[in-house]
C-alpha cells in the first residue's frame, strides 16, 4: 500500500504490473519541475564555462538532449503514458564550491496525467550528456540529487519541496 489507504496504482488485484487507466480523469494543465547536479573538478567546470570542451557546447547539447528525453519518456519507462508536451524548459546554473552544474527542467502539458517522469528523465539525460561530453577530462564526475522540486495540476493539486527543511545542492 502507498501512504494512506490507496492501493498502488501500477498493480492489478493479482499483483501484476499494469498501465494505469487515466481515461476517467479530467484534462488539466499540469507542470513538473525537477533538478539534479553533476559534481566535477574545478578545471572541468572552467572549461565548460569557457566553451573549451573539445566535443562542443556542453550545455547547449545537454539542453537539446533533455528536451529529446522528455519527449521519449513514455518509450523509456515501461508503465509511463506517452504525454504530449506543451513545453519543456531547461536551465543550467553552476557553482564554484563544490564545483558543479545544476540542471533544472520544467515540463508542461494539458492532459489526464502528470509530467513528473518527463521532468525527471530530462534532468537525468541532461546530466548524463554533460558527463559524456566531459568524461575524457574528468571520469570522476558524480551525478547527484535528481529529484522532483514541484508539481501542479491534476487531482492531487500543487506540491512543492519544502526548501526550509531540505538541503539543496550536491
Amino acid at each position: 500500500m502507498s501512504s494512506g489507504d490507496d492501493p498502488l496504482s501500477h498493480f492489478d488485484e493479482q499483483g501484476n504490473a499494469r498501465m494505469v487507466d487515466v481515461g476517467g480523469k479530467a484534462v488539466s494543465e499540469r507542470l513538473a519541475v525537477a533538478e539534479g547536479w553533476i559534481r566535477m573538478e574545478t578545471a572541468t567546470l572552467g572549461r565548460i564555462r569557457g566553451g573549451q570542451v573539445a566535443k562542443g557546447d556542453v550545455l547547449g547539447v545537454a539542453r537539446v538532449a533533455a528536451i529529446q528525453a522528455a519527449k521519449q519518456t513514455g518509450q523509456l519507462i515501461p508503465l509511463c503514458h506517452p504525454v504530449p508536451l506543451t513545453s519543456v524548459d531547461v536551465a543550467f546554473s553552476d557553482q564554484d564550491e563544490p564545483p558543479a552544474v545544476r540542471a533544472e527542467v520544467t515540463a508542461k502539458t494539458a492532459n489526464r496525467t502528470g509530467v513528473e517522469m518527463e521532468a525527471l528523465s530530462a534532468t537525468s539525460v541532461a546530466l548524463l550528456t554533460i558527463y559524456d561530453m566531459c568524461k575524457a577530462m574528468d571520469r570522476a564526475m558524480s551525478i547527484t540529487e535528481i529529484r522532483l522540486v514541484e508539481k501542479a495540476g491534476g487531482r492531487s493539486g500543487h506540491w512543492r519541496r519544502d526548501e526550509a527543511s531540505d538541503d539543496s545542492g550536491p
